[in-house]
């Protein structure tokens, strides 16, 4: 296993990442990557374990519903990118278990590389959304056939590959990239069935970053997006060979599928439990934010906080539904329930705008233009300040003006925006949660009730065909 500092080392590979123009050869010697680098070595030192063999505990695969549960329960404490590797592993596994029987080889091949991984303690990112181009046409209807990740080239020994993935978190902080469909392909659209591994310093890949983190250097105006800094990528793969051992899928289009609903999964199941906890965030800022401006007791704000807590128990309440029904496979590998994953995530996502609709309507205007701290630290007005920003004895006015830009940087500012929109399209879509949720759903014996609540079911024969 790795230490913190051995990651860091790790990283000085020649890989070519950009940010904001300028190629960034030392990641640690610029801030937006050097905390985000910081988060990762701290959670490679927190889980390192001496000697040969040695695998971290995060790394490992759950074999039961507590096991599971206590993966769910870490992914509040560790950095992004070690949650990330994580779900990547998983994904492997669960696509492998189910192409089984079709393709052995994936499952040789994955077993492979997930073993590589867990032994050299690397980090792996996903990069799965292409540029996708016209999003009315096929990948293989493109008029630049780039447009998605493809193969342009199959020789003896691998093959090339050419493309994007965008939104791609952590991608320059992380060792390899697990590169999968971004959807089901059908036949003529073979080149695009691919899957394999490439690692982040590959010839040919090229990852430029964007970043939410706060320009400011004052970490108590930004006291959230602060400690959240994570650089994402979009992701050049300009002519990447990749070995054959490195290889998932290569062609076969009836499994493209299985790789994206394999890494929905466990991305939603992520964004569920972040969605748990970040709900009840929310209803604490909404509690303490009335409680200082001396309207806690007030029915609309008290309606409000109580529709807000509805909200979060229900998405806690699917978190522990999905844990709780988690299926076993033959192989020991405990998976969570896919109808409570998808039906919570997409609740806590399609919820999250009225949740923050609350808190903005409870806060204030203030929440936008309250003063900086060091204003409230500048002797010619820091007293003024306080004074009017005070609300009662018990409430100072620098207390205040903190909840202010906690709220506003969570919700309302460059972070609060990254927020709202990867809280909708982390995991994919709405409207992916509602196909998954629907496929699983029991819809025959909801049928069934109701056809005997109807009385419908003592009809022999003529409606027998309503119940399948």
């Amino acid at each position: 296993m790795m230490t913190g500092e051995q990651y860091k080392a790790s990283l000085n590979d020649g890989r070519a990442t950009y940010f904001e123009g300028r190629r960034i050869d030392d990641l640690m010697a610029h801030p937006i990557f050097a905390k985000s680098i910081d988060d990762v070595a701290a959670d490679y030192d927190r889980f390192y374990k001496p000697g040969p063999g040695a695998v971290s505990d995060y790394m490992t695969v759950p074999g039961s519903v507590d096991e599971l549960r206590r993966k769910v329960e870490l992914h509040h404490e560790v950095d992004l990118l070690t949650h990330v590797t994580y779900a990547s592993i998983m994904t492997l596994l669960t696509a492998a278990d189910r192409v089984k029987e079709a393709r052995p080889q994936a499952v040789d091949a994955i077993n492979r590389f997930v073993r590589h991984v867990q032994d050299n303690d690397l980090r792996i990112t996903e990069c799965i959304t292409d540029a996708k181009g016209d999003r009315a046409r096929k990948p293989g209807q493109q008029d630049d056939p780039d447009a998605y990740l493809h193969v342009v080239e199959r020789r003896s020994d691998g093959v090339v590959i050419r493309g994007a993935k965008l939104h791609i978190s952590c991608a320059s902080t992380s060792h390899e990239l697990m590169v999968i469909p971004t959807k089901a392909m059908h036949e003529g659209e073979e080149d695009y069935a691919i899957a394999c591994a490439v690692p982040a310093n590959a010839p040919g890949v090229k990852i430029v970053n964007t970043s939410p983190a706060p320009r400011n250097r004052d970490a108590r105006d930004y006291p959230i997006s602060s400690n959240h800094i994570v650089p994402e990528g979009f992701v050049i793969f300009d002519n990447v060979f990749v070995p054959n051992d490195r290889i998932f899928l290569d062609g076969e289009t009836a499994y493209a599928a299985v790789f994206a609903h394999s890494l929905g999964l466990w991305e939603r199941l992520g964004g569920l439990a972040s969605l748990a906890n970040g709900a009840d965030m929310l209803v604490g800022f909404a509690q303490l934010i009335a409680e200082a401006n001396g309207l806690e007791k007030v029915g609309h704000i008290k309606e409000k906080i109580s529709e807000m807590i509805i909200n979060a128990t229900l998405i806690r309440a699917c978190l522990e539904a999905a844990i709780a029904h988690s299926e076993v496979t033959s192989e020991g590998a405990a998976f969570p329930n896919e109808l409570f994953t998808n039906a919570g995530k997409y609740h806590g996502a399609a919820n999250y705008s009225l949740m923050v609709r609350h808190l903005h309507d409870i806060g204030g205007g203030s929440i936008l233009t309250v003063p900086s701290m060091s204003d409230l630290d500048n002797p010619d007005t820091g007293n003024l300040l306080r004074k009017y920003l005070g609300t009662k004895q018990s409430v100072d006015g620098r207390y205040r003006a903190r909840l202010f830009h906690a709220i506003r940087d969570l919700t309302a500012d460059t972070y609060g925006g990254y927020k709202a929109v990867s809280t909708i399209q982390a995991g994919g879509g709405l409207y992916a949660q509602r196909i998954v949720t629907r496929n699983h759903y029991d819809m025959k014996r909801a049928k069934g009730l109701a056809l005997h609540a109807a009385r419908l079911h003592e009809d022999d024969g003529a409606l027998s065909s309503a119940a399948e």
